[in-house]
């Protein structure tokens, strides 16, 4: 049986939390809502409307949320041809896919976003499927994308290992029943990867790399009758 290597992208593949922390930011502030960038930061991961629920609290109308989402895009938009992978975040995953494991990226990015991202992270070539927020009621921390990725490639949760770098990443593996992985190039600190529910956490793509061997990665496969 398979093996899933499930993997979000904004700020654990591709250097993009910034960006959006400063393009939330700004639609916030034209919108006449004066909040600090940690906030928007700390909020980064969830769906559009989650996030902005998160950042000024459930009392906006959906038209509140249009308005703000839209900016956002426009914003975030801006900046596709600059976006950037962290270093060898391509190499990690042809790595995995050689190695067996069907990669699947999993992501709160809209299509025309996402397709930017792969295009900065260029590695196509080992990614199997794609899920994101559009295809399921509820985003992450909800387990709902998890558990949709997984069915895209007939995966069960206690066979898949999921890597993110925010807590509304660990949360969703955690209640999807997939052992988690967490990367600090998102800006989050080690312990609230942590208690979130990461099993370990490595400082980006380029040091998971370098410890395949070790970790959730490194269970053995009855499958393969030996350590992957």
């Amino acid at each position: 049986m398979d093996r899933a290597a499930l993997f979000d992208v904004d700020g654990t593949l591709v250097d993009s939390n910034p960006l959006h922390v400063v393009a939330w930011w700004e639609a916030f502030r034209q919108d006449g809502h004066r909040v600090p960038t940690r906030a928007v930061h700390r909020a980064i991961g969830l769906p559009g409307e989650q996030l902005i629920d998160h950042v000024l609290g459930p009392s906006g109308d959906r038209a509140d949320a249009a308005r703000l989402g839209a900016a956002h895009d426009s914003l975030y938009g801006t900046f596709f041809e600059r976006l950037e992978p962290f270093d060898r975040a391509a190499e990690l995953l042809r790595a995995l896919a050689g190695a067996g494991w069907t990669v699947v990226l999993v992501t709160s990015a809209k299509d025309r976003e996402l397709s930017a991202l792969r295009r900065a992270l260029d590695a196509d070539d080992a990614i199997r499927e794609t899920a994101t927020a559009d295809d399921v009621d509820q985003g992450k921390p909800a387990p709902d994308p998890l558990l949709h990725a997984l069915s895209l490639v007939d995966v069960p949760p206690d066979r898949a290992v999921f890597v993110g770098d925010s807590v509304w990443d660990m949360e969703a593996a955690r209640r999807a029943g997939v052992s988690c992985v967490g990367l600090l190039c998102g800006g989050i600190p080690r312990a609230d990867l942590m208690e979130a529910g990461a099993a370990v956490v490595y400082e980006d793509p380029a040091d998971l790399l370098a410890h395949l061997g070790e970790g959730p990665f490194a269970v053995p496969d009855p499958a393969r009758g030996r350590d992957r």
